[in-house]
């Protein structure tokens, strides 16, 4: 019988089943859980705060994931405790809970990698942009701006973004 890599392969993963290897080199679920060292590969998601989120969940506002850590949309969402109802009032709102939940995911301005924005109205992207810079002083992620017809909430503005893991 001729050795190739396939038959070779064929036979050892069997050997190595048959003695229980592949038990001992595969986590364990119930370890893996309860173990304080986070898998490279696990997915964690996490509410506002930080915290775990709920299984019931529809909309995660934070995962993290291989060193990434990705965050939904974050809109004003009729915030009437700005002072106001402009575009610049409601980009430092929503920067600042983009700030806050990159934080969460244990990153920083500085580590976020790109930003997707909409706008309820391409002419407000100028003051969307002026604001949006006071957040990157050393400089700015990739972004894509793009309008839409409308956004939930009465928002003019709503930002997603992926950022990595600093801390």
């Amino acid at each position: 019988m001729t050795l190739t890599r396939r038959t070779f392969g064929v036979q050892f993963a069997s050997i190595l089943s048959a003695l229980g290897v592949t038990v001992a080199v595969l986590p364990n679920r119930a370890t893996a859980q309860s173990s304080p060292v986070k898998d490279v590969g696990e997915i964690r998601k996490l509410d506002g705060e930080g915290k775990p989120a709920s299984e019931k969940e529809i909309i995660v506002p934070v995962v993290v994931h291989n060193g990434t850590i990705y965050v939904s949309g974050v809109g004003a969402h009729d915030s009437r405790d700005a002072k106001e109802w402009t575009i610049e009032s409601h980009t430092t709102i929503v920067m600042d809970k983009i700030k806050k939940m990159v934080e969460v995911g244990g990153g920083s301005t500085d580590s976020i990698l790109q930003l997707n924005v909409y706008l309820t109205k391409i002419e407000h992207w100028d003051g969307m942009h002026k604001v949006f810079s006071t957040y990157f002083p050393h400089g700015g992620p990739a972004r894509t701006t793009v309008a839409v017809a409308a956004l939930p909430g009465d928002s003019l503005v709503e930002i997603n973004c992926i950022a990595a893991v600093i801390k």
